[in-house]
């Protein structure tokens, strides 16, 4: 494996054209690579929901992938995996407070991230002063360029974090997910809202989905966007749906703790607030409508819904407070959760709910907010914590007959 040395101005290569040609088998088999980055990376520990997220990956045309890592300088760094999931070129730099996403295209690669921010004139009520950020997608193309960056809080040379009506990035839960649906990327994300109280502010925790033209880098009205969706959020998820047009979004809420629906205000299933109520991601299903994982009581579910409340609950085995979902190939669904120093996976079928195969275990460490993405040649791959600092795991579950 390589160990180039990361630059601002060199660039990435682009897609590799053509199919990786994973070879598939009637039973999950789990490759893992590491790969040597050049330089640190931020630790995978501590997970809190405020922590640094170390690293994303993303599927690209042609079977290759971007992986993309928090550098311990306030930088994120973006490389070109090839199918053999080694880093190929130079990975290109941006810089950065926190890693939230990344997602391809044909045409290139958008990357999710927090910023510093202004923070305004305005004087807390009451609580301690924390940092005040922004969000921004950067598109790149395939070298590796810039070509736009866009910010979706609104923080501006006029309006500070302080101030009344911000919408920004402080130190309650903030990550947030990508999806695109062919023209446009959507950025789903937990953010802060400002309000004046008197000769003072109050700062209150929610979440914000924006939509950006890929090719324009504009902001896009409507599709399914909203200022202010769930509140208090965490566990905030998207995925674009072709068959509705439409982005569908599920969110973890303590507004009648539930699993909601954020553009709708729908319950999906309701919870209890007992610290242990979290979501997970949202995958489609074979027949109308999304899988959504859940736990709460440390139980995790599967729950089926379309436009409203769920459906069909299905209850794994899975006794963890967190969980990752993922499409797994044509008419299957992935389900990963922590398992002392390893990862145990079960595939699930997207129509009926059922399990596929049995459980198996996959010897990397899980992390909370470290998603897996779903290829077209029906595997799956996610970043684990490396053997080193400077190293990152890539895990390949490869795809089934």
């Amino acid at each position: 494996m390589g160990t180039p040395t990361p630059s601002q101005t060199t660039s990435p290569s682009g897609p590799t054209s053509g199919d990786c040609g994973r070879t598939s088998g009637a039973s999950p088999a789990t490759r893992i690579t590491e790969v040597s980055l050049g330089s640190p990376a931020v630790s995978f520990a501590p997970q809190g929901d405020t922590d640094p997220l170390p690293t994303a990956i993303a599927a690209a045309p042609g079977g290759g992938s971007w992986l993309a890592w928090l550098g311990t300088d306030s930088k994120v760094r973006l490389g070109k995996l090839d199918c053999g999931d080694q880093l190929v070129g130079t990975p290109t730099s941006l810089d950065a407070v926190d890693l939230q996403d990344v997602k391809a295209d044909a045409d290139g690669v958008v990357v999710l991230l927090t910023r510093p921010g202004p923070q305004g004139s305005g004087t807390l009520c009451g609580g301690t002063s924390s940092p005040t950020r922004t969000m921004w997608m950067v598109r790149l193309d395939n070298t590796g360029r810039q070509l736009w960056e866009r910010q979706v809080t609104n923080l501006s040379s006029s309006r500070g974090g302080y101030d009344p009506g911000a919408l920004f990035v402080w130190w309650y839960n903030h990550h947030g997910t990508l999806a695109y649906d062919g023209t446009n990327y959507a950025a789903y994300f937990e953010a802060a809202i400002t309000v004046a109280n008197g000769g003072c502010v109050d700062i209150h925790e929610g979440d914000r989905m924006q939509v950006v033209n890929a090719a324009t880098g504009a902001l896009v009205s409507g599709h399914d966007s909203f200022d202010w969706g769930c509140s208090h959020a965490w566990d905030s998820h998207i995925i674009w749906d072709a068959r509705t047009g439409h982005f569908a979004m599920v969110c973890a809420t303590d507004n009648n703790c539930r699993i909601a629906r954020p553009g709708t205000g729908q319950t999906v299933v309701p919870g209890v607030c007992d610290g242990t109520l979290f979501g997970g991601n949202i995958v489609l299903a074979g027949t109308p409508g999304y899988w959504t994982a859940w736990s709460n009581g440390n139980q995790v579910r599967l729950e089926h819904f379309s436009t409203g409340a769920s459906d069909r609950t299905v209850l794994t085995a899975d006794r963890t407070q967190h969980s990752h979902l993922v499409g797994y190939g044509a008419g299957r669904m992935l389900l990963t959760w922590k398992s002392g120093t390893s990862t145990t996976a079960q595939a699930y079928d997207t129509t009926s709910g059922g399990t596929v195969g049995g459980q198996f275990t996959i010897a990397v460490p899980d992390h909370t907010y470290v998603e897996a993405k779903a290829y077209p040649d029906g595997s799956v791959a996610f970043p684990a914590a490396g053997t080193s600092s400077t190293s990152i795991r890539v895990v390949r579950v490869m795809p089934l007959t």
